[in-house]
């Protein structure tokens, strides 16, 4: 059985390897792939593997953009930290769901699961689509739950102007002039929120399309950007970001 693991954790994928050898030894790892660009061009020019393992959450975006970009036919047991996308990963033909982190027993009952699925099909015509359009267009984060001193408070995301770190630490900015902790890195934010309406234009911030004041030209290509509320970090997008800022800016994916 040829496998392929789409994880962008370099631990959590080498440990899902281990386990899936000692489960059943005849299982090929054919190869680990930790990004959509690295999947898009894997799929391009490889045949299908027999099964994949595949995290939802990688560190360029979500991994369902990658069935916007190839077809991918063979069928997939999502593994991720994230259970609120179980109910719509069940509603399509892929095979299982598991949890991070992965039990063996759960392992051992989804490949079970999986040739008792396979075995009935010569060719799986899995078609992930339907489940692509759910995830991007309706489970983006709509809300996030702060903490600052004793009190608790839930931020609706089209509140935010944008999110930034400083000093290591992440941050967000409301459009009423209030800053947030947040407990998330930049890497992992950027594929839960919308794309349309948010964007990373560099290493340090994600900006809300409605937080922008002003725009000017900058060196390089490059965009310097006025924000709304002020912010006393200075915000330009990144050289190898600023083609495709400018792409976002009109309106087109």
């Amino acid at each position: 059985m040829k496998v392929l693991i789409i994880e962008d954790e370099q631990a959590t994928a080498k440990r899902l390897g281990k386990l899936l050898q000692e489960i059943e030894p005849g299982i090929d790892v054919i190869e680990i792939l930790d990004s959509i660009e690295a999947c898009v061009k894997w799929f391009k020019s490889n045949k299908q593997p027999d099964l994949i393992f595949q995290d939802i959450h990688l560190a360029d975006g979500s991994s369902f953009e990658i069935f916007n970009q190839v077809d991918v036919k063979a069928p997939i047991i999502f593994v991720t930290a994230y259970d609120q996308y179980a109910i719509q990963a069940f509603k399509v033909n892929s095979v299982d769901y598991l949890l991070k982190p992965v039990k063996k027993t759960d392992l051992a009952d989804a490949l079970k699961k999986f040739k008792e699925f396979h075995s009935d099909k010569k060719e799986p015509g899995f078609d992930y689509s339907a489940l692509t359009k759910l995830i991007l267009k309706e489970n983006y984060q709509k809300r996030f739950l702060v903490r600052y001193g004793e009190k608790i408070k839930a931020v609706e995301v089209e509140k935010i102007a944008y999110f930034f770190t400083q000093e290591g630490n992440l941050f967000f900015k409301t459009f009423d002039n209030h800053q947030y902790p947040l407990e998330f890195s930049l890497d992992k934010l950027e594929p839960m929120l919308d794309s349309s309406q948010f964007y990373r234009i560099n290493r340090q911030f994600i900006i809300n399309y409605k937080a922008i004041k002003e725009m000017y030209s900058y060196s390089k290509s490059r965009v310097k950007i006025l924000l709304n509320p002020p912010c006393e970090i200075e915000t330009i997008s990144s050289t190898d970001r600023s083609g495709e800022f400018k792409q976002w800016l009109t309106g087109k994916s």
